[in-house]
């Protein structure tokens, strides 16, 4: 007969409490996800998830949301959230406002490989504007201020590749607050272009407003793309339990194959899109470093404008 030490024993017994720890400490979690588009919009897409990961992980999961972008980041900044889907200007500003305190896990992967999206500047298809030159003297929105491909992306490309300084060469700069807003904003008039962005010509902000009737096919045209952009990560605080980011990472890994009908409702998915989102891939911090390298050269950009 074999025998266990006491030593060996406790140390059996202990194992699965050890493992489980960090749902001792957060047995509830709260991940913040962006106001791209409306509150509602956004929980009805991702309630699949939220559902999933309960299910998963055996404590309760919350969605925070906010106004805009820096709600979100800032939420997380203040540990008042452990995750947050966020842009990648949004990760870079989340890094800059914790000094580094957060951590990217998981980014979108598409059906070809890739793993970016762009940046695109549009416009009413009436409005007689076809190219950022015409858009010279009119009113031109930037989604917000800690977005990727409604603000720095386009910003920095305006100046850097195209030779444009937004506040010199349009008639008005300003803030729409969402890309859905910047979007309708063109529509109505309000603004003369605005950045979103689209994963492809059939997959973006203004054509996923049209399949949801917010507005009619045709009003809208692309003017301006930017270079691809990787697509930003789930992020994580840094100071929370090395288990804890890899569970709640694993288990969103793993929904796309568990909960297919949940995780097309989240990733937007239609049948004419010809490279639909179809999983998560690992990312690190050196991912996303030309991001923050970005949005430190638009923070001094704008220092010295000011100054």
């Amino acid at each position: 007969m074999r025998f266990i030490t006491a030593t060996a024993l406790a140390a059996l017994i202990a194992t699965p409490a050890l493992a489980e720890g960090w749902k001792d400490d957060y047995q509830v979690l709260k991940f913040g996800i962006l106001s791209g588009e409306n509150e509602q919009d956004r929980l009805m897409r991702n309630e699949p998830l939220r559902v999933y990961l309960e299910d998963q992980l055996g404590v309760e999961v919350e969605i925070f949301t906010a106004g805009n972008y820096d709600g979100v980041i800032q939420a997380i900044a203040a540990d008042q959230i452990e995750i947050a889907r966020l842009g990648s200007s949004s990760y870079a500003a989340a890094y800059t406002a914790t000094d580094g305190g957060v951590v990217p896990t998981l980014t979108t992967l598409r059906k070809d490989g890739s793993t970016g999206y762009y940046s695109v500047v549009v416009t009413r298809c009436d409005s007689g504007i076809e190219t950022l030159e015409d858009a010279a003297g009119k009113v031109h929105a930037f989604a917000d201020p800690d977005s990727t491909s409604g603000y720095a992306v386009p910003y920095f490309n305006m100046i850097q590749r195209e030779g444009i300084v937004p506040e010199e060469h349009f008639g008005t700069v300003t803030f729409s607050g969402s890309h859905e807003a910047g979007v309708t904003g063109v529509v109505n008039g309000l603004f003369d272009t605005a950045a979103t962005y689209q994963d492809n010509d059939t997959s973006g902000i203004y054509q996923r407003m049209e399949e949801k009737g917010m507005i009619e096919p045709g009003l809208v045209c692309k003017i301006w793309e930017s270079p691809e952009i990787t697509s930003g990560p789930w992020t994580f605080r840094k100071n929370l339990p090395e288990q804890l980011i890899e569970d709640v990472t694993a288990a969103i890994e793993s929904f796309p194959e568990a909960d297919p009908e949940g995780y097309a409702l989240y990733s937007s998915f239609t049948e004419d899109d010809p490279n639909p989102e179809v999983g998560f891939t690992r990312v690190d911090s050196d991912r996303y470093q030309w991001i923050v390298d970005m949005r430190a050269w638009i923070r001094d950009q704008r220092r010295s404008a000011g100054s």
